[in-house]
């Protein structure tokens, strides 16, 4: 009882398990890449110039600027959720890669923060991606942008370790769709990535303060748009305790599952 609650350890074996995630999707690369980035760029493109079209700004910012720096982040927040969810489980218990690492002189903590890193870094390469399609549309070309990416790890980190708690959890494939459609659906549609949180009824804005996909938002829409974010430190906070928490717990189930 006592070793499966204990602190994770952390040690710098985590890296050859990282590695390997990157070697193995390196083979299908563009493939990933395309299809972590059409979804965002489908919305951003049909919600971008369909619907802003006829809804031109909000609080004086074009709607595709408005879409685009929140759209980001979703798609940061899918991929990562992919990669935790359905990457990782078929590491774990379809192709037993997890108990193939074990047997090396490997820890089960090691292997946890591997996959929380991977994933983090396989949805920076997709908010890059789509980073460098918005700089082609004329959309953030500010200094600020250079803070983008460091925030985004952050938030694919936090995503991640969501998603290793229900991998955790899981007893197959069809266990993720109540993840996606209960939580990451939700969070979507109350963190402004379509519109101001301000138009929801008041329970909801308040809801909506203390989802990660807000704070991700808060931090990354100003610097987008060449601004800066006005509670940088308090949104950082939010990431922060939903990243460390999220892994914290991935561990416990994670253990408990082994």
């Amino acid at each position: 009882m006592t070793t499966i609650y204990a602190p994770p350890v952390f040690s710098l074996r985590f890296y050859p398990i990282w590695r390997r995630n990157f070697l193995v999707w390196r083979k299908l690369m563009a493939a990933s890449i395309i299809g972590n980035i059409a979804e965002p760029l489908i919305t951003l493109i049909a919600f971008g110039y369909g619907l802003g079209s006829i809804l031109k700004e909000i609080d004086g910012i074009p709607y595709i600027h408005y879409l685009a720096s929140g759209s980001i982040c979703m798609s940061v927040m899918t991929a990562a959720s992919f990669e935790a969810l359905y990457s990782a489980y078929s590491r774990m218990s379809v192709q037993r890669t997890w108990d193939a690492l074990m047997n090396a002189p490997l820890a089960l903590d090691d292997i946890v923060l591997a996959e929380l890193l991977w994933s983090a870094t396989k949805s920076l390469f997709s908010g890059v991606a789509i980073l460098c399609v918005m700089f082609a549309l004329g959309i953030g070309l500010h200094p600020q942008v250079l803070l983008v990416p460091p925030v985004l790890f952050l938030a694919g980190m936090t995503f991640g370790a969501l998603g290793l708690i229900t991998n955790a959890l899981a007893k197959g494939y069809d266990f993720f769709t109540y993840y996606f459609t209960l939580v990451l659906t939700p969070m979507t549609f109350l963190s402004g990535v379509y519109y101001p949180v301000a138009q929801l009824p008041s329970w909801l804005q308040t809801v909506s303060q203390f989802l990660p996909l807000s704070a991700a938002v808060n931090l990354v829409r100003p610097l987008v748009l060449g601004g800066w974010p006005q509670a940088p430190l308090l949104d950082l906070a939010v990431l922060a305790f939903y990243c460390c928490a999220g892994f914290y717990a991935a561990v416990i189930f994670t253990r408990r599952r082994f």
